[in-house]
């Protein structure tokens, strides 16, 4: 369990503990003549019939104007019928739990909003990381305490986290990415779990599972979202981005305790999730969606082995950091001698963009990464290609190492 010396009003800004919901009348009513919101009671100006624009139709029969097509309406403040499905899916015992917004970067923000006061408070991350952590850190004016992953594994350094924490009663938020970016490496389940026991932290874990669904479960790797309900100082941020293939409609969820949700919840904007993005949402947690997303995240990891193994295979190729757990993978450039090399890395991924039309990310300036391109895991067709560019950069590079 948590420290029993966390307490939530402790960690929570105290403007924000003290801050009242923006409400209006659709928080409580959605049916019938709906003329309390200044919305144009004509409709909109776009025929969606005749357009190329095409929204899935609700499944049921409610006359909910905000879960209809009317797209002149503003969206279900609460989405409540989402947090719902997305709570069966991932096995919650509440839609209570939840905040819904815009992708995870969202879900970042609003965090450190609630939790941290600006010039005083302090974020610890663990690069290589996600470098949205930093720059929302940088808006909210928080400062960042690093301490890097373990090399070459890219796992938790749990005792240098616990020491800094201990040392360091300003630092409010612990962010952890897993599986990690650019690493795609899973953090170990119970390095998590000492970090939300350690009793001189009284603050917040934030464990942001962007890949979860790439993750092949054992014992200790996996999702730790159900463990909200024994964790209060617990959010997991999660998104329909990566596995359910939708990133355009920017929908990010984090999940906690219903204490917190409620917290980020009055916090948000009122209609911060637009109509088009919940409707799409909610079809993505139909069966017969959930069914094809776990359909292609098998494919996926099918190629993900082809593509580590292709990779390693090459010369010019060091191997493959970290274990390789989301739809991505860390490949490591090196020299004719064999050292892992970010200029050729960086002439690879540029020469591969530039005159191949084939892009990946350039990532060697990051701890731990020298030499490194992330790519993502493409269909057959697009690995193959990949290979095939990608060796012919190889082979004009050689020579200028």
């Amino acid at each position: 369990m948590a420290p029993s010396t966390f307490n939530l009003k402790d960690v929570v800004r105290p403007n924000i503990w003290a801050l009242n919901p923006y409400r209006c009348a659709r928080d409580d009513y959605s049916e019938g003549i709906l003329i309390d919101a200044n919305e144009n009671s004509f409709g909109t100006c776009v025929n969606l019939k005749n357009s190329e624009i095409s929204l899935p139709k609700p499944k049921n029969n409610a006359k909910d104007m905000n879960s209809d097509t009317h797209i002149e309406r503003y969206p279900d403040p609460r989405q409540l019928e989402f947090k719902t499905l997305f709570a069966k899916l991932r096995g919650l015992s509440s839609p209570n739990c939840m905040f819904v917004g815009v992708g995870s970067d969202e879900s970042i923000d609003i965090i450190m909003r609630v939790f941290g006061v600006p010039g005083k408070d302090k974020v610890l991350v663990t690069p290589p990381n996600y470098g949205m952590y930093i720059t929302c850190a940088q808006i909210n004016d928080l400062e960042i305490v690093k301490v890097p992953l373990l090399l070459p594994d890219f796992q938790l350094d749990v005792e240098k986290v616990k020491e800094t924490l201990k040392n360091d009663p300003s630092i409010k938020l612990v962010i952890l990415c897993s599986p990690g970016n650019p690493t795609s490496s899973v953090i170990a389940l119970n390095d998590i779990k000492a970090i939300l026991e350690f009793e001189d932290f009284k603050g917040i874990v934030v464990v942001d599972e962007a890949y979860i669904d790439f993750v092949e479960e054992t014992d200790n790797k996996g999702s730790v979202a159900t463990w909200v309900e024994k964790y209060p100082n617990l959010i997991v941020t999660q998104t329909l981005s990566k596995s359910f293939g939708l990133a355009g409609i920017r929908c990010g969820i984090a999940i906690t305790s219903e204490e917190i949700a409620a917290i980020i919840n009055k916090t948000k904007a009122p209609y911060n999730v637009s109509t088009p993005t919940s409707l799409i949402a909610r079809e993505a947690l139909s069966d017969e969606s959930v069914a094809r997303m776990k359909a292609n995240v098998k494919k996926i990891i099918e190629e993900r082995t082809k593509l580590i193994e292709i990779f390693k295979s090459l010369d010019g190729v060091g191997g493959i950091p970290g274990s390789s757990d989301g739809n991505f993978i860390l490949v490591q450039v090196v020299n004719k001698n064999g050292v892992p090399s970010s200029n050729r890395a960086y002439k690879i991924y540029k020469g591969m963009a530039n005159n191949e039309k084939v892009v990946v990310r350039y990532r060697g300036n990051e701890y731990g990464c020298e030499g490194g391109l992330r790519i993502t895991v493409g269909n057959k067709e697009d690995n193959i290609i990949l290979i095939e560019k990608f060796k012919k950069l190889l082979n004009e590079t050689i020579d200028e190492e």
